[in-house]
């Protein structure tokens, strides 16, 4: 069962009217030629008349037999040639420049025969430009070619969605003249508009008859069931408007802006031109009603555009598979669509934001495109997921993910949450509001940073598996959260350990300082008993570890000791908490025991590791004492041998003064100065 379209809008009317009016402009003239019209012989083209013809066009590669008074009367441009050429007897002109092509001066040359013309959408605009080029203008004949050409513009074109597609869409070959004469410009204002109306004018009607693609019907009008009332999607244009060039598109979505569209309805309409025009983008095999599908069928609410994390990049050898002119095309269109992003947050999801920074990176866009775009992840990275994440490194790195752009992605968030905490949002409120706007406000950034955590994390547990991964990296990714953002290190844990695994040859020094970005005070039961079995730790890693659980231990034997005490003074409590036990399952009974002699074991453990540790720190004290009493000893005999050298040389000094003394009569008073001054000076 499919809903099926039809719009009627007050100027339906008109646009009947403007058909008509048409028509009638476009009927034979009195001032044309009889004939039977135009005959193609080969690659030329004939009248059908009796008057030979006395002129040979050429366009492009494609001849046409005419007549120079019919031309020359309606036509600027022919008759400027001929004047130009200074030959009165021309019979020859060559048009390579002609917008339109072959097509379209047939048209403008049955035009001058009078010939009717069915003006279509597909030919309305290489008509209204050969009519440009050729001056067919209101000065050599009223009523003339663009005058025609404009009135049908205005009557039907732009009153007609389909219409205004069609011709937007032709004038993709029709550069300059399409931009100079306004044709774009009109067509994307008048899809803008009728994208941007009020749903309240469109009527509803009831089809089981599938359709390709479903778009609205602005032209015809469809009675809807009685009693049958439907809501308008709001993808109903998606599909049309995805038909056109990307610039074409880019000034639809342009005046759609212009026109105060909702953001999130500009973001699904981009989403869905990617997902048509960059294969590289394509959607998990396991999820339901995938947006390829979406793509080829044109219709489905809003809800299918969000893309949650089930996009992943499928680039195989880029270098070989995409030819340069499909990457130029490619790197065009990324360049565009992040160009017309709308600055709002959640625009467009993160996972769309993360492969098509993907796409750049392998096409090479450029750099200030690419760094915003690692900007507007940054603002939503808590909606990343580990496989968006896991993004190939197409550069010069060894590594085989990009683990720099993540980092670089995890920097414009962390700038963007102090940017929003900084921001004075809260100016407008006053008193009580401005607690709550702050507290919501900073609740939310912390549940961001968690998220973000639990993310960093397990992508680091998935990265650290490349042995080209530096410890370097690692360590600045892993610290690049602030502590608060993470309430368990049992994800670094995990990473730590990865890292481990993947670089046995680390040194003592530098597995040491891998672990320091972990806080063994965090751990998580499971994770210490891990980790007190991990050889591939630091032994002052595993002591940490341990030391850290047994304060936790302690800590609840307190708590719970406390609690118990408290418990008993009240008797309903204690019975009740009784028969709570009772009414305990056997299996979580036999589960607790098991977990208290874990404990067991572990406060065993440790406390061999501290018996062990005050016995070397024993020994060491023993060495110290052994080590200072040798030192003293050698102090001492030094002191004492210095003492007798000293002795022994007084005494020497002593008996030659005496023999001199007694050679050397001198008075007795002097000489009892001259030995006491002696003695007191050995003394």
């Amino acid at each position: 069962m499919v809903f099926s379209l039809s719009i009627m809008w007050e100027s339906e009317s008109e646009s009947v009217r403007g058909r008509e009016y048409g028509n009638e402009l476009l009927s034979p003239t009195k001032h044309g030629l009889k004939t039977d019209g135009f005959e193609l012989r080969g690659r030329s083209w004939h009248v059908g008349t009796d008057i030979p013809s006395d002129l040979l066009v050429q366009v492009e590669d494609v001849e046409f037999h005419l007549h120079k008074y019919l031309l020359f009367s309606r036509s600027g441009k022919m008759t400027r040639l001929v004047y130009e050429s200074r030959d009165p007897d021309l019979s020859k002109i060559v048009i390579d420049d002609l917008p339109g092509g072959t097509e379209a001066f047939l048209l403008a040359a049955k035009f001058c025969y009078g010939i009717p013309l069915d003006l279509t959408a597909a030919n309305i605009s290489g008509l209204r430009c050969t009519a440009e080029y050729l001056e067919m203008t209101e000065d050599y004949e009223e009523g003339n070619l663009i005058f025609k050409t404009e009135a049908f513009l205005s009557y039907v074109v732009l009153s007609s969605w389909s219409d205004s597609i069609i011709v937007l869409k032709s004038c993709e070959n029709l550069s300059p003249w399409a931009e100079n004469l306004q044709i774009v410009r009109r067509c994307s204002d008048s899809i803008a508009w009728k994208a941007c109306a009020n749903p309240k004018g469109v009527r509803w009607s009831y089809t089981e008859k599938p359709q390709d693609i479903q778009s609205p019907k602005w032209n015809e009008m469809k009675e809807p069931i009685p009693g049958g009332s439907h809501t308008v999607p709001v993808d109903w244009w998606f599909e049309d408007a995805s038909i056109l060039r990307i610039d074409h598109f880019v000034r639809v979505i342009t005046a759609i802006k212009v026109k105060g569209m909702r953001y999130e309805q500009i973001g699904a309409a981009i989403m869905y031109y990617a997902c048509k025009w960059l294969p590289g983008l394509v959607n998990d095999g396991n999820r339901e009603g995938t947006e390829a599908t979406n793509c080829s069928n044109g219709c489905g609410s809003s809800n299918k555009y969000n893309w949650n994390g089930g996009l992943h990049m499928v680039v195989v050898n880029p270098k070989n598979e995409i030819s340069t002119l499909q990457a130029k095309e490619r790197r065009m269109i990324i360049e565009s669509l992040i160009s017309i992003l709308p600055p709002q947050k959640d625009c467009v999801s993160c996972s769309f934001l993360l492969q098509l920074l993907s796409m750049a990176n392998v096409l090479k866009v450029a750099p200030a495109l690419v760094t915003e775009l690692e900007k507007r992840v940054g603002m939503q990275f808590e909606q990343a997921t580990l496989t968006d994440l896991l993004i190939p490194s197409y550069n010069t790195s060894e590594t085989m993910y990009d683990v720099d752009l993540v980092q670089r992605l995890l920097e414009h968030f962390l700038i963007q949450e102090l940017t929003e905490d900084s921001s004075p949002s809260s100016q407008s409120f006053s008193g009580k509001d401005v607690l709550e706007a702050s507290q919501t406000t900073g609740s939310s950034s912390q549940n961001a940073k968690i998220r973000v955590a639990r993310l960093v994390d397990s992508y680091l547990t998935e990265v650290a598996r490349d042995r080209n991964l530096s410890l370097t990296n690692f360590q600045v990714l892993a610290e690049a959260l602030p502590e608060s953002a993470r309430s368990c290190d049992d994800g670094l844990y995990r990473a730590v350990d990865s890292y481990l695994k993947a670089h046995p040859t680390l040194s003592e020094h530098e597995r040491k300082r891998l672990c320091r970005v972990m806080d063994c005070q965090k751990l998580s039961v499971d994770a210490c008993m891990h980790a007190a079995q991990n050889e591939r730790l630091p032994l002052r890693v595993v002591i940490q570890v341990l030391f850290s659980e047994q304060m936790k231990i302690n800590n609840a034997i307190a708590n719970n000791t406390i609690k118990e005490a408290g418990e008993s003074r009240c008797q309903p409590i204690a019975s009740s908490r009784k028969t709570l036990l009772e009414g305990t399952p056997q299996s979580f009974q036999e589960g607790w025991t098991a977990a208290k002699k874990d404990i067991n074991t572990l406060k065993f453990e440790l406390d061999t590791v501290n018996m062990k540790y005050l016995e070397l720190q024993n020994n060491l004290e023993n060495l110290q004492r052994q080590f200072e009493k040798i030192l003293k000893q050698k102090q001492t005999s030094s002191w004492s041998s210095g003492w007798k050298k000293l002795s022994k040389l007084t005494k020497m000094n002593a008996l030659e003064n005496h023999d001199l003394v007694d050679q050397v009569p001198i008075t007795g008073e002097k000489a009892r100065k001259t030995h006491r001054r002696w003695r007191n000076s050995i003394s």
